[in-house]
């Protein structure tokens, strides 16, 4: 049973879909927001992200969509994150004389330009849809 559990463990690392969807999650990106970034549907997205083998070509467009390399992708792994964040908050805990050190490495400007860039996109798509429809019309007003 132990060689099972180990060869499970072994099998579910290696699912680059799987470390797709957690780097996503972690750089608070939605299916919908790679989706748009790599031109394709949020379902190819969802699909990508259940795949346990992906083409070297896509891997490192997702990857630069995600602000990572390919190899970092490759090589994520849950437990590693855990070690390192770990290790910041002992050393952190252990710098700063009892009181845990507050090191922010999250910039909200970052994430409100993200935001911006995101909804700029998403009115752009929507103003060309509406010039569409204003183009139809009047194509069927001249008719009459």
């Amino acid at each position: 049973m132990f060689i099972f559990e180990i060869m499970s463990t072994a099998t579910k690392t290696s699912h680059i879909g799987r470390k797709i969807s957690r780097i996503r999650e972690l750089r608070g990106m939605k299916q919908e927001a790679l989706a748009t970034e790599l031109g394709i549907s949020q379902q190819s997205v969802s699909s990508l992200e259940q795949s346990e083998h992906i083409e070297d070509e896509k891997l490192e467009k997702v990857a630069k969509v995600l602000g990572v390399s390919k190899e970092a992708i490759e090589n994520f792994s849950e437990e590693a994150m855990v070690n390192y964040f770990n290790n910041i908050y002992d050393n952190d805990f252990s710098n700063s004389s009892g009181a845990l050190a507050q090191n922010c490495t999250f910039n909200p400007l970052d994430k409100l330009m993200e935001s911006v860039e995101e909804n700029k996109k998403l009115y752009e798509r929507l103003l060309q849809a509406e010039k569409e429809k204003v183009a139809y019309l009047e194509k069927l007003l001249d008719k009459k």
